[in-house]
């Protein structure tokens, strides 16, 4: 409790230094939509259809309907089905569809949905701005009343219910996971150079010349995807200038122009150069996992991810069972102020909503709250993933490895790409590519961005 404690106040601490100073906001493989209920096949958009108003007759003779989409991947796909099951079991008045999405095209599907007038009944956003545009356009309800029923809501960790919340008016539920990136690394292919954690970026690269010396790519990375190589453009701003740069940038009282962000393109280059990824990494997708299975059989070393990866490694190798996963937390920066303590990610991924539209919201809350009962608990600590909730507790090794980083840390660093405008995170994702695969400069890349921006900010004075 006491490492909670000190997440809580760090968690707060960042989240509300980004709110004041901005002006508002993965991992997952493909696999078939199935109906919760009777397991058949559904296509996006019968799916759809049925999600629009959530209280309509079903041709299985005049059952309520609910729709929720998410996008978790392999066991976890049927611990959604299961817990919307268990809804149904005990309200035999609804038949729940559970439709997986892919996690990329996810924020797509999202908006088609938007603009065709069927949003699911319930589904998820990763917060920042982009909840608080659904607030301001009345897409998603206001959960505040049946959050603070039964004090329902102090069971989270404060900083996941302040991610959720606008306006002092709560439009979602954090259930799904703390989600924070650091160094994943193979500890036979570690063991087998004698290798050991890095304190700093130097460390780092030290380890990373032993690994290309020896035929070895230092870091796994399937950058098609883009938001995973701009994990690494992340981290490095963040060890060069902290917080402020970005949290100024996207209030529009600083740019993206900064040392910070000039720095992080150039290191990355620098990387590229020495050869420090693996080959075609701006051409693998990472839904595929092959990247990952690069990182499984040891031809990479390292993967920088968040803790999600932990629930990949689970389901697709033995590396846990073997004991061969180990994690540290990304290095400092030699000869910068910055504190080396602050960790990308979220304190809280996934947040569900309820859509405006739909008929029977107190329903529609109450299948939301399956997704976090004790049995869906165990089934996500079974996974390794970290549950925002304050009594949360791990016997999984390499999780209380990611717990004690936290319980260090002084603050957290929301992801770019979640907490941005979607215009500009697409902009920031595609720059972040364009860097890797050295088609841009680090200045350009920038300004490109710095230019989204500002036409984001000019729109919406």
């Amino acid at each position: 409790m006491k490492k909670w404690k000190k997440l809580m106040a760090a968690g707060m601490v960042a989240i509300m230094s980004i709110s004041l100073a901005a002006c508002g906001n993965s991992a997952g493989n493909d696999s078939s939509n199935k109906d919760s209920s009777n397991d058949a096949s559904n296509n996006d958009a019968s799916n759809n259809e049925s999600s629009d108003n959530g209280d309509k007759d079903s041709s299985s003779g005049g059952q309520k309907e609910l729709t929720l989409w998410h996008i978790q991947t392999g066991s976890m796909t049927e611990a959604f089905e299961n817990a919307a099951q268990r809804f149904m079991d005990d309200n035999p008045d609804y038949k729940v569809t559970v439709v997986q999405k892919q996690n990329d095209s996810y924020k797509t599907d999202l908006s088609l949905a938007i603009n065709a007038g069927t949003l699911p009944d319930v589904f998820f956003t990763w917060g920042g701005q982009t909840l608080y545009d659904y607030a301001d356009e009345g897409l998603v309800a206001d959960l505040t009343e049946y959050m603070n029923a039964d004090n329902y809501k102090d069971m989270f960790l404060d900083a996941a219910v302040s991610q959720c919340t606008y306006n002092d008016k709560i439009y979602a539920v954090p259930i799904e996971n703390v989600s924070v990136a650091g160094v994943f690394y193979n500890k036979e292919v570690f063991d087998k150079f004698n290798l050991e954690e890095p304190e700093t970026i130097g460390d780092l690269e030290k380890i990373c010349d032993t690994l290309v010396e020896n035929d070895i790519a230092p870091f796994a990375l399937a950058n098609s995807t883009k938001w995973t190589g701009s994990m690494f453009f992340q981290y490095l701003a963040t060890r060069y200038g902290g917080l402020e740069p970005f949290a100024d940038a996207a209030a529009g009282t600083g740019t993206f122009e900064n040392d910070a962000f000039v720095y992080a393109g150039e290191k990355i280059q620098e990387w590229v150069d020495k050869g420090y990824f693996c080959e075609g990494f701006n051409g693998m997708d990472d839904d595929s996992g092959q990247a990952r299975m690069l990182f499984y059989n040891g031809d990479a070393a390292m993967d920088l991810m968040g803790s999600w990866f932990i629930m990949n490694v689970t389901d697709e190798s033995d590396m846990m069972e073997n004991d061969q996963l180990g994690f540290f937390p990304f290095p400092a920066l030699e000869d910068s102020d910055a504190d080396s303590s602050l960790v990308l990610g979220t304190v809280g991924d996934n947040l569900y909503s309820v859509s405006e539209k739909c008929a029977d919201k107190e329903a529609a809350f109450k299948l939301i709250q399956y997704f976090l009962d004790d049995q869906f608990k165990e089934d996500r600590i079974a996974q390794g993933k970290i549950i925002p909730i304050k009594d949360f507790e791990s016997d999984n090794a390499v999780v209380n490895e990611i717990l004690d980083t936290l319980s260090t840390s002084s603050g957290v660093q929301l992801w770019y790409d979640q907490y941005l405008p979607s215009e500009v995170a697409e902009v920031h994702k595609s720059t972040s590519q364009e860097i890797f695969g050295k088609s841009i400069t680090p200045e350009e890349a920038n300004k490109q961005l710095q230019d989204a921006m500002q036409t984001y900010l000019d729109k919406n004075k």
